[in-house]
């Protein structure tokens, strides 16, 4: 007996438009640097023209928070973004560097992003969380979704893991991620394979079917 998941076998690398979405995490312009230096700017850029062209569509789920701050989260964590204990001399940030409306929150001009995309914008890690990721998803029959962007031990997993919880398929797209190198090949090599689907950009090009 074959065991289905949503009419998906397993086994069934097959990715139909119609049924798929590409989503792209935090592929912005104020993060540039750090994704321009992991090298997968080019894979994503390949990965949204294949989308586009065989008709799947794209949300661009992107930071987007009050300049004053105050819809920051309120969760208290131990240390910054690399790892450097919190104290009198690196103070947790109360406002975002980039206020919401700024063109430092728009995705990469090398994606493209277009009125036929659907902008995403969001307050936490994950890209479902307060957003109309999950119902726009469900209105236009999408039941699998490709993950890329950054960081990946971040909002990408976190993304991942609501997915999961919400019954969709999900392939996290491993040569279009960023974030730190040892993170990012934990949850790549331990983590996701356990959740869901790791392939290359290749191999999901090679699996659209229009």
């Amino acid at each position: 007996m074959v065991r289905k998941r949503q009419g998906v076998s397993f086994g069934d690398e097959r990715l139909a438009a119609g049924e798929t979405a590409l989503v792209v995490f935090d592929m912005l312009e104020c993060y540039r640097a750090p994704i321009e230096e992991a090298g997968t700017l080019p894979n994503v850029v390949r990965l949204v023209k294949a989308c586009r062209t065989n008709g799947l569509p794209i949300f661009f789920a992107r930071a987007d928070h009050r300049k004053d701050g105050r819809d920051f989260a309120l969760t208290m964590s131990d240390t910054d973004p690399r790892f450097q204990p919190w104290g009198k001399n690196n103070e947790p940030p109360t406002a975002p560097p980039h206020g919401s409306g700024s063109p430092m929150l728009l995705p990469l001009r090398e994606l493209e992003m277009s009125e036929d995309d659907f902008d995403i914008p969001k307050h936490r890690w994950s890209a479902f969380a307060g957003t109309a990721l999950d119902i726009t998803l469900r209105a236009l029959g999408i039941s699998t979704i490709l993950l890329v962007g950054g960081s990946t031990h971040v909002g990408v997993a976190s993304t991942a893991y609501a997915a999961r919880d919400m019954d969709y398929q999900v392939t996290v797209v491993r040569d279009g991620c960023h974030g730190f190198t040892e993170q990012r090949e934990f949850f790549f090599d331990h983590v996701f394979p356990r959740m869901c689907r790791v392939r290359t950009v290749n191999e999901v090009i090679a699996n659209i079917v229009p």
